[in-house]
């Protein structure tokens, strides 16, 4: 991470999971706020309840939720955050998921739910490892859905990949105290034949763009921990 750029005020952390080693590495701390990749949480709770209550997604439930992962949708958010019951809703959910640094966001504000990476690695370990709370066909859907990212929001972690079998949700927030930008991604990406988890979080960043290079050059250095190419720099 020494060799990532990181501009003035601007903060990142990142953590990463080798999949096949279950061998793992972090950068940073602290929370941040989700900004969308909450819908990814959002939805794993919504299947939790679901399985809890022994039902099936309404056929609303399901128009909401592909359009809140694939197109990262706003107002199906809104709908699904309300069905959750809100943060107390996520928050509960989160505790059954291991989550221990989340916090939901106030009211409507789903976007100012707090987190940390480690948390969203546990979160994608829901989703794409083993001993889950949700059932296979749950982790099924949520994968495909987050496999169907439309194409110009493909972009944070899945630089870090070779472009197979990659699924990933991005999150960019302007705040409105600071005119700064925060830009999170988190998905799985494959490299090297390897299969990688990988979060990063990041605020203060002047642009958007600027935030996307920041999220990418740090999923990049993240990924190279569990890669020949990277070992040698990892190590130094």
């Amino acid at each position: 991470m020494r060799s990532v750029p990181v501009e003035g005020d601007a903060e990142v952390s990142v953590a990463v999971l080798d999949l096949d080693s279950g061998e793992s590495a972090a950068h940073g701390g602290g929370a941040f706020d989700t900004a969308s990749i909450v819908k990814v949480d959002i939805l794993a709770t919504l299947l939790l309840q679901a399985q809890d209550a022994d039902r099936r997604l309404t056929a609303a439930e399901k128009s909401h939720a592909t359009t809140m992962i694939e197109n990262s949708d706003n107002t199906a958010a809104s709908a699904l955050w309300d069905v959750i019951g809100r943060a107390d809703g996520l928050d509960a959910a989160n505790r059954t998921f291991g989550l221990t640094g989340t916090q939901g966001g106030d009211g409507t504000l789903w976007g100012l739910t707090r987190t940390t990476a480690a948390d969203q690695l546990a979160l994608l370990q829901q989703v794409f490892g083993d001993g889950s709370k949700l059932s296979e066909s749950s982790r099924s859907y949520l994968r495909g859905l987050m496999g169907r990212i439309e194409a110009d929001q493909r972009w944070g972690v899945s630089a870090a990949g070779d472009g197979s079998a990659c699924a990933l949700k991005n999150g960019w927030l302007p705040r409105s105290t600071t005119g700064l930008w925060v830009v999170n991604s988190i998905g799985r990406v494959t490299v090297d034949g390897r299969a990688c988890l990988v979060t990063v979080l990041s605020r203060g960043n002047t642009t958007q763009a600027k935030g996307i290079a920041l999220v990418e050059s740090a999923a990049k250095a993240a990924v190279s921990v569990f890669t020949d190419t990277g070992s040698s720099a990892a190590a130094s």
